[in-house]
């Protein structure tokens, strides 16, 4: 049977995710990329959907599961910002490794979603008048997406649907 991810499953946890949660995601290499949970606990009104949460996906590569802390910072990031939900933790394929508390240096100075409407808003869900790199979607990513997003970014293959 063909997977239908790159990203492998690791360990399937029904934890909530929490702000500054660091997780592993494994590629079809064995290697590990990393991400960090932003917020938590958002209410309706600051995410595009209730139960989302923002998080970094990093632009470091590893064979171990735990991460170079100081590869975590926001000026390596892989892909700009995205809110998520929880399935990609209780499917398996997010395994939390490890928490830190978040401080101003592991985040964007400023955050960036781009509304369907064309419009821009913080991570508060504030408009704000023009775009700033890295800019993500006002929108719940699946871990689908998400998966097809990494593998273009590192050069796999996507998986057929």
């Amino acid at each position: 049977m063909m997977s239908e991810t790159n990203i492998r499953i690791l360990k399937p946890s029904r934890k909530k995710p929490a702000s500054g949660d660091i997780f592993a995601l494994q590629l079809p290499d064995e290697q590990y990329v990393f991400g960090r949970v932003i917020s938590a606990d958002l209410p309706a009104d600051k995410a595009p959907m209730p139960g989302s949460y923002p998080i970094y996906i990093y632009d470091h590569v590893s064979s171990a599961k735990s991460p170079a802390l100081d590869q975590l910072r926001p000026d390596f990031l892989l892909l700009p910002p995205i809110f998520i939900n929880r399935i990609p933790w209780t499917k398996g394929y997010f395994e939390t490794v490890g928490t830190q508390p978040l401080s101003d240096e592991d985040l964007l100075a400023q955050h960036c979603f781009r509304r369907w409407t064309g419009e821009y808003r913080d991570e508060q869900g504030h408009p704000i008048p023009a775009p700033v790199e890295p800019c993500g979607d006002w929108a719940l990513s699946s871990y689908r997406w998400l998966d097809d997003h990494i593998s273009d970014q590192l050069g796999f293959p996507r998986l057929p649907e």
